[in-house]
This record gives structure tokens, C-alpha cells and sequence, in this order.
């Protein structure tokens, strides 16, 4: 047991607790950066942890978010208690109007879309695409005419076009090499 209290460290302060004594016994006036609280914490309490920089940098910037320090031009400082309080960023939100009871307020309408009324009468179906005589869709592709350009089309030579006819679709397929290899036997 005696060996264990030997080899541990004497107790430190919290980190708040040292930021705050390392920023008053320095006392700058624009306020002290982070090296500076670091050297002071170092030669004050003598052997750290060895994260010290990264516990150091993260206790500051907690105490940054809380209010408990400032940060200025890379020295933090404390807050000035005359000064007034600091507004995030963006537009400041707008102030809301108090509202009367909420019993002249209408119900407010669900979301999504309304489920339908069982006992409405069907509708008559629409009579766009029936009426015109042509399929609904785009048209079918048409092969060209078979004497090129210098003909005419006309209605016969016009054929839709099936799946065989023409050249196929997209990218051809990689033609692969025939690879032949010598077998050499030994007699």
C-alpha cells in the first residue's frame, strides 16, 4: 500500500479551478491565450496528466459555452458583467405576440390527405383517351423505310418495330480471345 501512495500523483484542482487562477495571476489586459495558461498551469502545478493540452483545450471551450469566460481576439478573459448578453447567430427571432385563449382558435385540420366520404356516390370515369380512338402511352418506334432516304415512306413499309429487327440496343458485348495454351510432354 505504501508503494501505491508514493507512486500516485498529488490531487489536482479542477481544471476550472486552474484556468481561473492561471487568468487572474496573469492578469493581462486583452486577456491570456492558451500557451500562456498552459505554462502558468504547468510551472504552478508541476507534473500533469499527459493529455493535458487536450483536457486543457476542452475545459476552456466548455467554459466558453457556458459564459464563464470570453473569447477575444485568441485570449480568453472573463465576462465583462456590464456588458450585454451575446445573441447567437442569424436574425434575432421575432417576438411573439401574446394570443387570446385558444378557444377562438379553430381545430386544427390533420395531416396527410383525407380519407374518402364510404357513402359519396362513384364518379363517371374520365373520357380523354378513350374518345380520341389512339392508345394511351408514346407511340410505338417505327422501322425505317427499306429503300432509305430516296424513297417515300408510306403507310405499308411503316412497320413497328420488333425486338430482332435492327441493330440492338446499347454498348456490344466484349468480344473475349480465344486463348490457347501449349501443353508440352515429356516423354
Amino acid at each position: 500500500m505504501a508503494a501505491e501512495e508514493i507512486s500516485k500523483p498529488p490531487s489536482l484542482p479542477p481544471y476550472p479551478e486552474m484556468i481561473w487562477s492561471a487568468i487572474a495571476a496573469l492578469n493581462e489586459t486583452g486577456g491570456s491565450n492558451k500557451t500562456s495558461i498552459a505554462k502558468y498551469i504547468e510551472s504552478k502545478y508541476g507534473d500533469l496528466l499527459a493529455g493535458n493540452t487536450a483536457l486543457l483545450s476542452h475545459h476552456l471551450n466548455r467554459m466558453m459555452d457556458t459564459g464563464e469566460l470570453v473569447f477575444c481576439k485568441n485570449n480568453y478573459m472573463k465576462p465583462d458583467p456590464n456588458a450585454p448578453p451575446r445573441r447567437g447567430r442569424g436574425r434575432p427571432p421575432k417576438p411573439k405576440d401574446p394570443i387570446a385563449p385558444a378557444a377562438d382558435l379553430p381545430p386544427a385540420r390533420p395531416r396527410g390527405r383525407p380519407p374518402k366520404d364510404p357513402n359519396a356516390p362513384p364518379k363517371p370515369p374520365k373520357a380523354t383517351a378513350a374518345g380520341t380512338g389512339r392508345p394511351r402511352g408514346r407511340p410505338r418506334k417505327m422501322a425505317r423505310p427499306a429503300r432509305g432516304i430516296t424513297g417515300t415512306p408510306t403507310a405499308t413499309t411503316a412497320v413497328p418495330m420488333t425486338a430482332g429487327s435492327g441493330r440492338p440496343r446499347g454498348r456490344p458485348p466484349k468480344v473475349k480471345a480465344a486463348v490457347m495454351t501449349e501443353v508440352s510432354v515429356q516423354n
